[in-house]
């Protein structure tokens, strides 16, 4: 007998219960939340935490499943991390089964991503002549630089700026970028910005290539709404 909730009641005799209990596979389900501003490998964490699959059927869906979205085609072949930025952050109910098709939590995730990313984000970035798969970076990088959501449109601003005036602002300078490539939150150091990587945008130009976490809503509209200043 497998461990679960099973639904038996008074009326059974032995057999009939042995038989439920022997043929019933487990519902126990859970609420997990993944924050905004999560890497996929936090995801990864959270989900193995909550039991909802096993550690290799999980690796599998997020490096090699080839989910059909048509904002992953750029992406496209299924690579580590290759879903990065579109995971998208809320609280989901997930079942306790390792033995599941992963690749169904998955696409979970990523159709609220699909359906998040509405026709006001898509006019933003129509407007500024962004595709889907940078507006995502950008707003990964505001997700991940800003302490406070209400500087998500002042933060976008600086950016969109900085992507305007490549002669005068060749580099984007985003920390953030930087920490995700070297894997620590705490504050660069010298060596750290000597780092050869497409994310240390302190010597990169332009934009990293692909997204540093997964954002949420309020920075994905700040990305393709950006302050004027």
């Amino acid at each position: 007998v497998s461990a679960g909730t099973y639904t038996l009641n008074p009326t059974m005799d032995y057999s009939q219960i042995l038989r439920s209990l022997t043929k019933t596979t487990s519902t126990t389900s859970v609420k997990g939340t993944i924050p905004e501003g999560y890497t996929i490998s936090q995801i990864r964490q959270t989900l193995l935490e909550n039991h909802v699959t096993s550690q290799a059927l999980l690796d599998n869906a997020l490096n090699t499943y080839p989910f059909k979205h048509s904002f992953l085609k750029e992406q496209k072949p299924p690579k580590p991390n290759w879903l990065e930025g579109y995971l998208f952050p809320d609280t989901y109910e997930f079942i306790q089964d390792s033995k599941q098709p992963v690749h169904e939590v998955v696409n979970i995730m990523l159709n609220n991503f699909d359906k998040k990313y509405d026709k006001q984000i898509k006019a933003g970035a129509e407007e500024l002549g962004l595709s889907t798969r940078e507006a995502v970076i950008i707003a990964s990088l505001i997700e991940r630089e800003a302490k406070a959501s209400d500087e998500f449109a002042k933060i976008s601003g600086v950016i969109h700026n900085r992507l305007k005036d490549k002669e005068k602002f060749p580099h984007l300078q985003i920390d953030a970028a930087l920490q995700y490539a070297v894997g620590h939150n705490n504050r660069l150091t010298d060596a750290d910005k000597q780092l050869d990587s497409p994310y240390n945008l302190y010597q990169h130009e332009g934009l990293p290539p692909g997204p540093i976490c997964n954002p949420g809503y309020s920075a994905l509209y700040a990305a393709t709404h950006p302050e004027a200043h």
